[in-house]
């Protein structure tokens, strides 16, 4: 039995349509699964690692914190990797990757992610307003630096008792030869009155 050439030709124009239709499909899934989006967040950092893109256009990474540019759009090739550090923050952040690949939006991605609040960071102080003091000034009574550790005494204050080896005290109108001429006056009138009873005797005696 011969086989009509068209129908040869129909069948290879088929089989020549699906090798190009398959290698058309591995193709097609090679760079969609090579695209890797690779990202973290911590407390204090993110970290990007873009690989496996395609280097033949132009791809764009962008990051957000809280709406705020942490990373301004940058254009890329085939890989991205790049650290960026998170502001101080007391509560939690909510952290935006957007990468837009040029080979297509089904490789792009719009992702987002929560950074903790990190266990040592302290609640900064609210800084005082102006025109309005730090701190109101202090009601207590002063106290007194110091206290007396002694008490004034009271006894009275000794005498100076003069020592014997002192010398004489000022003259007060008297003298120590007062004593002696004393004396002699008085040995005179006893002499005297002895001389005058003699006298008086031996007249006496004489009558």
């Amino acid at each position: 039995m011969t086989i009509p050439r068209r129908s040869l030709r129909a069948a290879g124009t088929l089989a020549a349509a699906a090798v190009v239709g398959l290698t058309g499909a591995v193709l097609t899934a090679g760079p969609a699964a090579a695209h890797t989006p690779t990202w973290a967040v911590t407390c204090s950092e993110v970290s990007l690692d873009l690989t496996a893109y395609n280097s033949k256009v132009t791809n764009e990474v962008t990051v957000t914190v809280d709406g705020k540019d942490l990373l301004p759009t940058e254009t890329f090739g085939r890989e991205f990797h790049k650290k960026l550090e998170l502001p101080k923050h007391d509560k939690e952040l909510t952290v935006h990757l957007v990468v837009k690949a040029g080979d297509g939006d089904n490789f792009s991605r719009d992702e987002t992610k929560s950074a903790p609040v990190c266990e040592d960071a302290t609640t900064p102080s609210p800084a005082p307003s102006e025109g309005t003091p730090s701190s109101a000034p202090s009601t207590e009574a002063p106290t007194a630096s110091a206290t007396p550790s002694e008490k004034p005494s009271t006894s009275a204050p000794a005498v100076a008792t003069p020592s014997p080896s002192s010398p004489d005290l000022a003259e007060t109108g008297s003298s120590s030869a007062t004593p002696v001429i004393a004396g002699a006056a008085v040995a005179v009138l006893l002499a005297g009155g002895g001389i005058m009873w003699s006298v008086r005797k031996r007249r006496t005696a004489q009558h």
